[in-house]
């Protein structure tokens, strides 16, 4: 399709250069492609997580303010997105916004100070962009940090959480979204699906609050309502309305290559998986590793893509966003754009231009294009 664009506006090229000079038809040819390009595409989002800085630097006026977010990336990605030629409809933001990761009363004055910088358009225009924000829970905003001589746990449900998570976010999770509503749910307003032109996203809460038991006196987290996902996402894919389905969550499944629960991955177990691939699910879109991974675990089928590298120090070797084309041709189009990290992390790295790091069609079928094998 891409191509018979390109062939018919090279023609229209032509026929207008009689009279202009070369360099006049070149620019109008050039103008026509980039909108044929852009008429193309039925929808555009994106996404990206990991933004906060580490707990060391919560009281570095170099690295941050009262937010705790790496605010030099964090203006760079918000200013870039806001001005990209084909602006996005969606922003999905994947948690660790904040740092937090600790009592109610530090997690309430980040995010109230996350919404302040969000919204302050001496920061960037990303408010006034006309993009949906759409803003999902970390483990930082939805845990905090003990030692309670537990073997491989150090982070527990802080109770509280939901209740100033919606405080602050709500005006950024979809008015007309759909939500657990059985009693026995878990923070259920903050696992949710909607739908956005041909596309059906199934969002989850992947640090939820569990109370204290007794087999469990400091409480679980992230027990996520998996049958209500998994219900939905098989909704989605008898509807003959959508043709693409995403899962989105803060946590991912697999983190290079290998399937990953409790701090380190989704806590659910190994049984959603098998069923995202059963309903044919395009991507989990995921962050929490400080990294940008492409793969697809099975070979075939279901991508997993970790955006975690929003600007949080870790393995990535660079910071940015990623972008879906939904393509009126069917196809759907993964962009990932980055530039160099500060050293120090935070540091803005104004003479890195963003380029294009990853690009694919993410097809269903083994992709010829590997960023990352897992076979």
């Amino acid at each position: 399709m891409k191509t018979v664009l390109y062939i018919s506006l090279l023609l229209l090229g032509v026929i207008a250069y009689r009279g202009n000079s070369k360099k006049e038809v070149e620019t109008r040819a050039e103008t026509q492609f980039e909108k044929a390009i852009q008429d193309s595409i039925i929808y555009n989002f994106v996404f990206v997580g990991c933004n906060r800085v580490e707990r060391s630097d919560q009281t570095n006026k170099a690295a941050t303010n009262t937010s705790s977010a790496n605010i030099a990336v964090l203006q760079h990605i918000f200013k870039e997105v806001s001005v990209l030629k084909r602006k996005p409809e969606l922003f999905f933001f994947l948690g660790d916004l904040v740092y937090a990761e600790s009592t109610t009363q530090l997690l309430n004055s980040q995010l109230s100070a996350w919404v302040q910088q969000y919204k302050d358009t001496a920061f960037s225009n990303i408010s006034q962009s006309g993009i949906e924000l759409v803003a999902v829970p970390g483990n930082h905003e939805m845990l905090y940090w003990a030692d309670h001589n537990v073997p491989g746990h150090d982070e527990w449900p802080l109770k509280g959480a939901t209740q100033i998570w919606m405080q602050y976010m709500a005006p950024y999770m979809p008015a007309d979204r759909e939500h657990v509503k059985s009693p026995d749910s878990v923070n259920n307003q903050m696992t949710f699906a909607f739908t956005r032109a041909n596309i059906g996203f199934v969002v989850m809460n992947t640090d939820t609050y569990n109370a204290p038991t007794q087999q469990n006196p400091w409480g679980l987290e992230g027990q996520i309502p998996t049958p209500w996902i998994i219900n939905k996402v098989q909704e989605y894919q008898k509807d003959p309305s959508i043709d693409h389905v995403f899962v989105l969550g803060h946590k991912p499944y697999y983190i290079n290559c290998q399937g990953e629960t409790g701090h380190d991955g989704l806590p659910e177990g190994p049984v959603l998986w098998p069923k995202l691939e059963e309903s044919r699910v395009v991507a989990m879109l995921s962050a929490h590793v400080h990294d940008y991974q492409r793969m697809q675990p099975n070979d075939t089928g279901t991508y997993q893509i970790i955006a975690g590298n929003g600007g949080s120090e870790g393995p990535a070797t660079f910071f940015g966003y990623s972008h879906i084309n939904i393509w009126s041709n069917g196809e759907v189009e993964l962009i990932s754009k980055g530039f160099d990290k500060g050293n120090p992390y935070y540091q803005a790295m104004p003479g890195s231009p963003t380029t294009v790091r990853d690009s694919t069609i993410l097809s269903w079928e083994k992709n010829t294009n590997p960023y990352m094998s897992c076979q």
